[in-house]
């Protein structure tokens, strides 16, 4: 058997495996292809469904609505608020959430304008 050396490739008659006995030769002829592996099948994909987007904003919503719990029970003491001519005071949980509700309609009316001029743009053409 020869042994590739660190500079030199094998030789396509050195790579080959060694030649076969005449008595077995003739034993494993029936035999061709029985050993080769069946060919690999690419596993099946399961579709993207509306049910499993829904499934997933379940359990998106479910962690938010127990991180908001944990928010609220954290946040319980009182601050002073005012603005224009409200002035009171609330809790702090409270108040964070009141601003984050109010951000987000800021930002949903927003796009809703883009959405509309982008509905506009569609119909001219």
């Amino acid at each position: 058997m020869v042994f590739p050396s660190e500079n030199r490739p094998l030789t396509p008659a050195e790579d080959a495996p060694p030649p076969l006995p005449p008595e077995l030769a003739g034993t494993l002829a029936g035999l061709e292809g029985a050993g080769e592996a069946p060919p690999r099948r690419e596993p099946s994909r399961v579709p993207r469904t509306r049910t499993s987007a829904v499934w997933f904003g379940v359990w998106a919503g479910a962690v938010g609505l127990i991180l908001l719990i944990i928010f609220v029970a954290q946040n319980t003491g009182n601050v002073r608020l005012s603005f224009l001519w409200f002035d009171g005071q609330i809790p702090l949980a409270l108040a964070m959430l009141i601003a984050g509700v109010c951000g987000a309609f800021v930002a949903m009316a927003v796009a809703s304008v883009r959405i509309i001029q982008l509905r506009r743009l569609v119909r001219r053409r």
